[in-house]
C-alpha cells in the first residue's frame, strides 16, 4: 500500500508490521456529527478495512475530547454539566458511524479517563526542558525544539496566524514565544478542574490526544491523523511534544483529510454551516451516503450542498442509479466499484481498494438506493 504522507509531502510505501496501530482524533461532543466527520472516518474505514484484507491485524484509536474550551463553553450556554453534554452526543455520534457501516474502535478513550496520564506526560516534557510555568500554567517551549514544523512545513507568520484562529492564544502574554502552547492551564471558576503540582486546573487540548495514543498504543504510532484543519497546530504540537516526552518518533505516517465545504467555506462547528450525518439519512440510504462520500478523492476539498450530498455526483447519476444498468454504468475494476465515476481508482495514495471496504461490516450484499438496487458484486 502506497500513502500520502503529509509530513514528508509525498506518496511513499506504508509498510507496517502484522499489526498496524493507528489514531484518528476524535470529535468534541458538544454537537451532531456533520459530512466533514464522515469523510475523515470513512477514509480511515476504508484503510483499515484493506490493510485487514491484506492479512494485518489493525487497532485504531479514536479519542472523545470531553474536556476543552469548545465542550465547557457549549456546555455553559445550555445550562448543562459538560459530561452530560458529551454523553448525549457520543450516543448520537455512534449511531451515525454505525448507520454509516464504520468498523468499531480497537478504543475510545476519554480525555477525562486519562488525567494521571496526562499529569506523568507533561512532568517528562518539564524535566526534559522543553516546557515551563508561568502564569498558573505550563507551556511547551517551541524554541527548545528544532523540530517543531516538520509536519506542517508552515512559515512562521502562518503558524502564528493559525493559532490565533485555532485557540492558540499566541497574544498570551505569559507565553515566552507566541506558538508556545499549553499542557496545563487553571481553570476558570465554573470549570471542572484537577489537582497538580503546578496547581488545580486543566489540560491543554495537544497534550490530551498524545497522552491517550500513548497509553492505548505505545509511545510510536503507524499511522495517524484527522482533518486538514488538524494539521496546525494540533498535529504539530503532538509531535513536537511527544518526541519531546520520550525521545523517539510519535508517529511514522500522517494521513489527513481534505475539508468538505458548504457555499465555499469549510464546514465547520464554529462556523455553523453544517450538514448533519443524522439529517441526511433521514432522507438517504445509509449506503447511498457511504457511497457518495467515498467517490471524493479523500485528499481534494469537495463542495456539498444543502441538501448535504456531494453537489456533481448525485445530480449525475442519481438516473443511472435508480434504473437499469449497462456493463459501462457499473463495472468492477480490480475490487474498485466503478459507476460512471471512479471511487478511488484516480487515488494514488488509496489504492486496488477491495469491495468490502466499499460495503457494511465486510459483508457485499446489494446497496439500495432509494429502494432500487444500486451494485451488487459477485
Amino acid at each position: 500500500m502506497r500513502l500520502y504522507d503529509t509530513a514528508r509531502r509525498a506518496v511513499v510505501a506504508f509498510e507496517p508490521g502484522p499489526v498496524v496501530t493507528m489514531y484518528t482524533c476524535g470529535i468534541t461532543p458538544y454537537d451532531a456529527a456533520h459530512m466533514g466527520h464522515a469523510a475523515t472516518y470513512l477514509t480511515y474505514d476504508v484503510v483499515q478495512r484493506r490493510l485487514r484484507d491484506l492479512g494485518h491485524q489493525t487497532r485504531c484509536v479514536r479519542n472523545v475530547t470531553d474536556v476543552d474550551d469548545d465542550i465547557l463553553r457549549k456546555a455553559r450556554q445550555l445550562g448543562v454539566h459538560y459530561l452530560d453534554l458529551a454523553a448525549e452526543e457520543m450516543a448520537r455520534f455512534d449511531a451515525n458511524m454505525d448507520a454509516l457501516g464504520l468498523l468499531g474502535s480497537y478504543s475510545e478513550p476519554r480525555a477525562t479517563s486519562a488525567i494521571p496520564d496526562i499529569l506523568g506526560f507533561i512532568g517528562r516534557v518539564l524535566d526534559a526542558g522543553h516546557a515551563y510555568q508561568a502564569a498558573g500554567a505550563v507551556y511547551f517551549d517551541v524554541g527548545s525544539f528544532p523540530g517543531f514544523g516538520q509536519v506542517s512545513h508552515l512559515a512562521r507568520a502562518e503558524m502564528v496566524a493559525l493559532a490565533a484562529e485555532r485557540g492558540g492564544r499566541p497574544d498570551d502574554p505569559a507565553k515566552r514565544d507566541p506558538l508556545d502552547f499549553v499542557l496545563w492551564q487553571p481553570s476558570a471558576p465554573d470549570e471542572p478542574a484537577w489537582e497538580s503540582r503546578w496547581g488545580p486546573g486543566r489540560p491543554g487540548w495537544h497534550v490530551e490526544c498524545s497522552s491517550l495514543a500513548m497509553r492505548e498504543l505505545g509511545p510510536t504510532i503507524d499511522l495517524h491523523g484527522g482533518g486538514t484543519d488538524l494539521i496546525f497546530p494540533h498535529h504539530e504540537c503532538e509531535a513536537a511534544q511527544s518526541r519531546a516526552a520520550t525521545g523517539q518518533p510519535f508517529v511514522r505516517h500522517w494521513l489527513h483529510v481534505a475539508m468538505v465545504c458548504l457555499d465555499g467555506e469549510k464546514m465547520s462547528k464554529s462556523l455553523g454551516n453544517l450538514v448533519f450525518v443524522s439529517d441526511l439519512l433521514k432522507e438517504w440510504e445509509p449506503g447511498a451516503v457511504r457511497l457518495a462520500v467515498l467517490a471524493q478523492h479523500y485528499r481534494t476539498s469537495w463542495e456539498t450542498i444543502l441538501g448535504g450530498i456531494p453537489g456533481d455526483l448525485f445530480a449525475d447519476n442519481t438516473k443511472k442509479w435508480s434504473g437499469d444498468h449497462s456493463a459501462s454504468d457499473v463495472e468492477d475494476t480490480h475490487g474498485i466499484l466503478v459507476t460512471n465515476r471512479p471511487i478511488a481508482r484516480e487515488n494514488p495514495a488509496i489504492v486496488d481498494v477491495a469491495p468490502t471496504a466499499l460495503t457494511h461490516f465486510g459483508q457485499i450484499p446489494p446497496t439500495h438506493y432509494a429502494g432500487k438496487t444500486l451494485f451488487s458484486l459477485p
